[in-house]
């Protein structure tokens, strides 16, 4: 293994920074919130704030960068996901729904298909569905989940 497990969140748009903070101190487990603007964080020695540039994916690659066996990725974004999964890291989506090496590669074709369609539709496109309570308490197990295995992994 590669060092101490931590979180690594793709932050800027992520609903679930509460849950992961909670989820975090329980394990005492490190997390790096992740963005191109300074977000508020609590000030607790397990939360530590990442501003990067704001370069196109500057984000993504400094997560890429440091994501690895024992890191939990989470992150929306496909690409990231992806990037991610081929360091070793596991990767969940903020509904707390797995990216693993069996369905990155269906979610990125389905990307590319509804980026086509969005093209030639975008006036009767509409966006996802809202946020609910049940993907907030499906990200609580998943990531306790995940830190659980890599816990027992170390």
């Amino acid at each position: 293994m590669s060092g101490p497990i931590q979180i690594l969140v793709d932050a800027d748009a992520c609903p679930v920074k509460d849950e992961i903070y909670r989820v975090a101190w329980r394990h005492e487990v490190p997390v790096k919130v992740v963005s191109n603007s300074r977000l508020r964080v609590p000030e607790h020695p397990l939360i530590e704030r990442v501003v990067v540039s704001d370069g196109f994916d500057a984000a993504d690659d400094w997560i890429a960068e440091a994501a690895n066996a024992q890191s939990v990725v989470i992150t929306a974004d496909i690409l990231l996901a992806d990037r991610a999964l081929k360091a070793g890291a596991s990767v969940l989506g903020p509904n707390g729904k797995p990216f693993t090496m069996a369905s990155i590669g269906p979610a990125i074709a389905t990307r590319a298909i509804m980026a086509d369609l969005r093209s030639g539709m975008s006036d009767r496109m509409g966006g996802p569905p809202p946020f609910s309570k049940a993907d907030r308490s499906q990200f609580l197990q998943a990531l306790d989940s995940a830190l659980v295995r890599l816990k027992r992994q170390a």
